[in-house]
């Protein structure tokens, strides 16, 4: 059988309009030319502790997934990376104080620790996941590319460096050069998937800070290209016609009252794609509204099973063109308006004034491909058996909801539904 790779890229990034007053002097691109401060003392997270901040950090995830998917009422599928969400709003959190810290924090999960907590879990993060297993790819990159006319806090470009590891640059954003810089970062760091992130550079921006995440790896067990057929596919409007692949094999499986799930792996099965297919007469949204009441608590009760498996060939786009509104919706405000409290940023108060987030994802025979974009824009206040069973069938024939995750710590990197359309 050929080999099915999956390559997942995620890239988000925030666009930092960071107001200071004073002119910087640069060096080889360096933001700032003033001795740097020493690293600060690592934040030790306990395996315990660092459990508690992931199953938070995901109930964000799901709170996210139900948000997005009561607000989008067009039918079509999507897919967003949360974490990359994350990994931009923890950088923002690390200048931030009073309520505007208090909300992040809340909302993203880290309400126990404070910005300590945040930035020792994205760090743990960028450090571990890419270790788990050799065969997977996982990059976790960061930068902010700050305008020649202004300059950060050094505290705060050091925390970015730190627990970030962000790349730090000064530039002309009048320049034509600079658009090209930025948009190359984006395509080396996700392999080309993302190749330009901005179309046009606003020469009073005060910087932009970008993150991007990049994931690649093969099925466990690939699928055959001669497996997959054109079959019916039930949509909300009648049934379509889409390539559904197919094999019979061992996964782990488990079903509920509401839907069936089954776990997809990749690699050395500590990273998988998770398949939850509603039952006839339920849907997508009873799935997402299970999940966001009880999380990932239905992953203890997957089992190994020989499974019938169909799954589609697809490919997905989605936009939200106003995370605000969806932030807002879950509780994070004060960063969206007059009242914002960052002042760790720099000398001049700031507020979010735009944030979206682009992404696509491609499933076929010879491989996947998956990339979000975020945008944040600031601006100044104003087994076997004996005798085996018969397999358990898992046609994903019908809408269903799907997430990929890392299975020994149980972060969730990505989370999607698919319609047919």
């Amino acid at each position: 059988m050929k080999k099915l790779l999956l390559i997942l890229a995620a890239a988000s990034f925030g666009c930092f309009m960071v107001c200071c007053s004073q002119q910087v002097k640069t060096d080889n691109n360096d933001v700032e030319t003033e001795d740097s401060l020493p690293d600060p003392e690592p934040i030790e997270i306990s395996k315990q502790q660092m459990d508690s901040l992931i199953a938070d950090n995901n109930a964000f995830t799901l709170k996210f997934l139900k948000t997005v998917n009561t607000e989008d009422q067009s039918g079509k599928s999507f897919i967003y990376s949360p974490l990359s969400i994350t990994y931009v709003l923890s950088m923002v959190n690390d200048a931030a104080e009073g309520t505007t810290e208090q909300e992040l924090e809340q909302v993203l999960g880290f309400r126990q620790g404070g910005i300590q907590a945040a930035n020792g879990f994205c760090k743990t993060l960028i450090d571990s996941l890419p270790k788990i297993d050799t065969s997977v790819q996982l990059n976790i990159a960061n930068s902010i590319f700050v305008n020649k006319n202004y300059k950060l806090k050094a505290t705060f470009k050091r925390d970015l460096r730190y627990y970030y590891d962000a790349l730090a640059e000064s530039h002309d954003f009048a320049s034509p050069k600079t658009l090209q810089r930025i948009n190359g970062w984006c395509d080396e760091k996700t392999n080309g998937m993302i190749p330009n992130i901005l179309n046009n550079l606003n020469p009073d921006a005060m910087s932009y800070l970008l993150n991007a995440i990049y994931f690649k790896a093969g099925w466990s067990e690939p699928f055959e290209e001669s497996s997959t057929k054109e079959q019916k596919f039930a949509t909300a409007n009648g049934p379509v016609t889409i390539p559904l692949m197919h094999q019979t094999y061992a996964y782990k499986y488990m079903k509920n009252n509401t839907f069936a799930a089954v776990d997809i792996p990749y690699g050395n099965e500590q990273w998988s794609m998770t398949v939850l297919l509603p039952h006839k007469g339920k849907t997508p949204d009873n799935v997402i509204e299970f999940l966001a009441k009880n999380g990932m608590s239905f992953a203890k009760s997957l089992e190994w099973n020989t499974v019938d498996l169909k799954l589609p060939r697809f490919e997905t786009e989605s936009t939200t063109e106003d995370l605000i509104g969806t932030l807002k919706n879950m509780g994070i405000n004060r960063v969206f308006c007059n009242g914002a409290e960052m002042p760790n940023m720099c000398d001049k108060s700031v507020y979010i004034s735009n944030m979206l987030q682009k992404a696509r994802i491609k499933v076929d025979e010879s491989g996947s491909e998956a990339a979000a974009v975020t945008v944040v824009e600031f601006a100044e206040l104003s087994v076997g058996v004996e005798e085996p069973e018969p397999p358990i069938i898992f046609h994903a024939n019908r809408p269903f909801v799907y997430m990929i995750r890392e299975t020994s710590t149980g972060v969730i990197l990505f989370v999607g539904k698919f319609t047919g359309k």
